[in-house]
């Protein structure tokens, strides 16, 4: 006998109103899931995949959003339903206790004024008509469920007292509580450490084989959703290109968007020169169709070019020497204020970099990596050490000397919305540090210069007057490399610069970074979780651990012998497709 999908999604439009246009978010799209299945939604920021998420949950707005067509079938316990036509009252019965959602964020998902025992009772109170005293220990099961290191701890934590890997747990605690048929998990692992995501992901494995429970898995990276996923569908612009099993999309990808994806991240086993994109597969027509263009040819870097370019690397004195640096932070004072306990987030580094380099810093959350990369731009103060730069000390230096060292070493952050200012145009961000720091004589030479770097990291420069909204996160975060390029530094730092976003978008990131550094002969120090990305752009790279440097060496070394138990489980934890 024929199982009917638990949940069938027919046609489905969701347009977004802005004045007369309409831009369909979701463009008739038809997708099911049958009962204990897991399917992956692909695709990139903007593909349609959150909002689906969102219509089938009726979390949308109306206005802006608008639900023009289509159906949204659940198998109810009372028989089948259109969500879609549910009255308010009835869609609540059904939102949290048979269909669950975990966010993207979870930080921004849990209220920060409760803790976060008092905001899983309430679901479970709720639904279920628990009692206080009854509410309170299903939590706290749950909480071990899910395998937080302190159940009773974090009931009684906020938000912003746990780390993001113990945030999602929380929220998969809550998510699960009612014991739903279908979970919707919307990037639940995105910007996290390799580790944790895989404990989140083997976290969803288990409970789904200990529950029987449906799972749409949304993410814009194929590597994690081989994992996790039985069948796969990939979204571009609002439509489901391609659906199928995870193997057959692994092996024998039709659609060239489904190609440009799986090529785009950094293989675990070569060297490419160049990262692929998807526009090297396909390009968009005027009509809206999509052309596949022939698969493109990657050369690869043999292991003789990669030891020539050691070879000249090393030949050269160090533009960077870092002895015993360390940079704490007192968490506890004793009776008369002086500083009793302290977190000990740089403790007792040591690293040289050289000239025309890229040096790798690898670790998970609160190993220090962010920590030691402000420390060397003076952002934050060095407890004890020291930091050379062309062989002068900068430990101490403040004033002119200060302003002149950080005009040739600037820094990328991670959040590139964040790190802008949302009041001021893109064009006057990147001149703003040439007229502090007095670089030209004249408005118009920065603004020329502004314009002139906007070209060179792939921006138009008729953006000049936009806002940082009305740009993607990958054209942030270029904002954010023209910005650092303005003082014409001769090294950066890159935070995280890549952690959050797409893999398409990453590839273009990571290649223009390649870029810059060959046209103007720059210098990376690159902090990043992500060992596969690490690999790619570091001659030589670090993983740090509890604020020390457990092992430092050649990137390629370290991936094939690494020296430290941490540094393999780093390896192990990531994803590696199919």
């Amino acid at each position: 006998m024929h199982t009917p999908p638990l949940l069938q999604i027919s046609g489905l439009e969701v347009h977004f109103r802005d004045g007369k246009e309409a831009v369909r978010a979701v463009d008739g799209i038809d997708l099911s899931i049958q009962p204990g299945e897991t399917l992956g939604i692909v695709g990139e920021s903007g593909s349609g995949k959150s909002v689906t998420s969102l219509a089938v949950m009726r979390l949308l707005p109306q206005p802006p959003a608008d639900i023009a067509g289509g159906q949204i079938i659940w198998q109810s316990e009372t028989g089948p339903v259109d969500l879609l036509k549910l009255p308010l009252p009835e869609i609540r019965k059904v939102r949290g206790r048979q269909i669950a959602m975990i966010f993207q964020e979870p930080m921004s998902s849990l209220n920060p004024v409760f803790t976060c025992g008092s905001q899983v009772d309430e679901a479970l109170r709720w639904h279920l008509k628990l009692s206080k005293k009854q509410a309170k220990e299903q939590t706290l099961a749950l909480f071990e469920r899910v395998k937080l290191p302190d159940p009773l701890r974090a009931w009684r934590s906020y938000p912003h007292e746990l780390s993001g890997g113990q945030k999602q747990r929380v929220m998969i605690a809550m998510a699960l509580s009612c014991s739903p048929k279908l979970l919707i998990a919307d990037e639940p692992t995105t910007a996290l450490d390799v580790t944790v995501q895989k404990a989140i992901l083997d976290l969803l494995a288990e409970l789904r084989a200990e529950t029987g429970m449906s799972v749409i898995f949304i993410t814009h990276d194929l590597g994690v959703v081989a994992g996790i996923a039985d069948r796969v569908a990939v979204m571009y612009k609002g439509r489901v290109v391609e659906q199928g099993k995870v193997a057959d999309i692994f092996h024998a990808p039709q659609h060239p968007y489904t190609k440009g994806l799986l090529a785009c991240r950094p293989p675990l086993d070569k060297r490419p020169l160049r990262l692929p994109v998807v526009s090297d597969f396909m390009e968009l027509a005027k009509d809206g169709s999509i052309r596949e263009k022939p698969k493109p040819t990657v050369p690869m870097v043999s292991v003789s070019e990669r030891k020539a370019r050691q070879d000249m690397l090393m030949e050269k004195a160090p533009i960077l020497q870092v002895e015993g640096l360390s940079t704490w932070f007192p968490v506890r004072k004793g009776f008369f204020g002086k500083p009793s306990q302290y977190v000990k987030a740089v403790d007792d580094v040591s690293f040289e970099v050289y000239p025309g380099e890229t040096y790798g810093l690898v670790g998970e959350s609160g190993c220090g990596k962010t920590t030691l990369g402000r420390t060397l731009v003076k952002l934050l103060p060095a407890t004890s050490g020291s930091i050379r730069y062309n062989g002068e000390e900068v430990t101490g230096i403040s004033g002119e000397s200060l302003r002149n060292y950080r005009r040739k070493m600037q820094i990328i952050f991670q959040d590139p919305y964040g790190s802008l200012n949302p009041r001021i145009t893109i064009g006057l961000a990147i001149r703003e540090p040439m007229d502090v720091h007095r670089l030209h004589d004249s408005k118009q030479a920065s603004l020329d210069k502004a314009l002139h770097l906007m070209e060179q990291v792939g921006l138009d420069p008729g953006w000049y007057g936009r806002y940082p909204h009305e740009l993607s996160g990958g054209q942030r975060q270029r904002v954010c490399i023209a910005r650092a390029l303005a003082l014409e530094p001769s090294f950066i730092i890159c935070d995280e610069s890549v952690s959050a976003l797409d893999v398409s978008v990453q590839a273009q990131i990571l290649n223009l970074l390649f870029d810059l550094q060959g046209r103007f002969g720059l210098t990376y120090i690159f902090i990043s979780h992500d060992l596969s990305v690490v690999r790619y752009m570091a001659d030589r790279m670090a993983v740090m651990q509890d604020g020390k440097i457990l092992e430092q060496g050649f990137s390629d070394e370290i991936f094939s012998n690494p020296q430290s138990q941490y540094t393999r489980n780093l390896l192990e934890a990531i994803p590696k497709g199919l």
